[in-house]
């Protein structure tokens, strides 16, 4: 059984005393949310409330990314490595719907995936740890861009788990824990699963090129937007007669453009999409498939196809140490009846997998759904809002994977 370095009613009274105003720090996060790479606002009311609290910090890194860190303060903590806790920091292009009073001040972005909880998860994290002892030195990745700007992937090659001498600041990272609030997990509860917990991600951009016609007289032309029409119903396939029925593979199209009036065959049509998968077996045959169906299908109409494929985010896979001290630390601090096995992955990506390409890697779930409440708004829904009810145990989850022997 694991031994926190703190015990747990010394962290409930710290988390009682900062709690108050880290529900205003939130709040304020959600009425002024930025994209991916623009978290300028963000990052310096970051590394303010970090300064703040004697945090040594190093701003810029990954453009607008924060790296903090706090050493050791127990005998032969010095020469260790440290343990590594990240959040995200950016919004979407969504426009906020919540009514709430501290709705975003943004036109047409909000925090609808919970970042500015994650964000002030760490920062209480942070406090915390500040006035606690620390058998190890403590990292805090404050990262930009997860929502498809790989924020991640480059807050790593710019050496912000290396050190001091690698780019990054203090102790070269050992570990490295994340969270993700979770809205169909009852609030008060963690989640995780060893191995892969998040899907890889692949988008596409697929440019279908015909012949231009009038409306009347198709046969004068190639249809692109029939083509096209086409090509994402057997893309469909892929899932239902290419790969094997206990895998999983999704393919799913975002958004079509074409056309500029009702009675003109457009000569281009534009579609795009992502593929996920947890296997690295199944990506590439998805992505085998991928091309020749939609370049095969579009010659079958007389046009062309032009494919621009993206490796995005890899598989988010947990590993089994960091995961089995994770479930060691949560069962200690809430009890078993409040720490869940995740059954079966989730095929939403998440760029956290890039950490665990260097170092040992957790990554889990955070219940948000309130008590006795048949749902919740999800994630990237405009009506979406972090519950400020499940910041005190996210805290208490980055503070014991901080200060915790499992």
């Amino acid at each position: 059984m694991p031994v926190s370095t703190a015990p747990s009613s010394d962290i409930a009274s710290l988390l009682q005393s900062h709690l108050p105003d880290l529900i205003e720090f939130r709040r304020d996060l959600h009425m002024h949310p930025e994209l991916s790479f623009q978290e300028r606002r963000t990052a310096e009311v970051v590394a303010q409330a970090l300064e703040a609290i004697g945090v040594k910090i190093k701003a810029g890194v990954a453009d607008t990314g924060v790296i903090g860190y706090l050493p050791a303060t127990e005998p032969g903590g010095e020469a260790l490595e440290s343990v590594a806790l990240r959040a995200d920091m950016d919004a979407l292009p969504i426009e906020e719907a919540t009514g709430l009073p501290y709705s975003s001040k943004t036109p047409g972005v909000m925090h609808a995936c919970g970042h500015d909880g994650h964000t002030t998860i760490l920062l209480g994290a942070a406090r915390l740890l500040a006035q606690m002892p620390r058998p190890r030195p403590v990292t805090f990745l404050f990262q930009p861009a997860e929502e498809g700007g790989g924020g991640a992937d480059r807050m790593c090659k710019q050496g912000a788990l290396a050190g001091d001498e690698g780019g990054g600041i203090g102790n070269p990272v050992g570990s490295v824990y994340g969270l993700h609030g979770w809205p169909t997990i009852e609030v008060g509860r963690v989640a995780s699963r060893p191995g892969p917990l998040l899907a890889s991600v692949d988008d596409f951009v697929v440019d279908v090129k015909g012949v231009q016609a009038h409306g009347a007289y198709p046969h004068q032309g190639r249809d692109a937007i029939l083509a096209t029409a086409h090509i994402i119903t057997a893309i469909q396939q892929i899932a239902s007669r290419n790969v094997g029925p206990l895998e999983s593979v999704v393919c799913s199209v975002g958004a079509i453009n074409a056309g500029t009036a009702n009675n003109i065959i457009p000569e281009r049509v534009r579609f795009i999409g992502t593929v996920r998968t947890l296997t690295p077996e199944v990506k590439a045959a998805a992505r085998k498939r991928f091309f020749e169906i939609v370049e095969n299908t579009a010659k079958a109409f007389g046009c062309t196809a032009h494919i621009d494929w993206h490796d995005s985010y890899p598989v988010t896979h947990n590993d089994p140490r960091a995961t089995a001290r994770f479930f060691d630390l949560a069962r200690d601090a809430f009890g078993p009846d409040r720490v869940d096995h995740v059954q079966n992955p989730t095929m939403g990506g998440e760029d956290f997998s890039y950490y665990g390409h260097h170092v040992p890697a957790c990554f889990f779930l955070l219940g948000l759904k309130p008590k006795g409440a048949e749902s919740f708004p999800t994630l990237h829904q405009p009506d979406f809002d972090f519950n400020d009810d499940a910041l005190a145990v996210g805290i208490e989850m980055m503070v014991r994977l901080a200060t915790g022997k499992a």
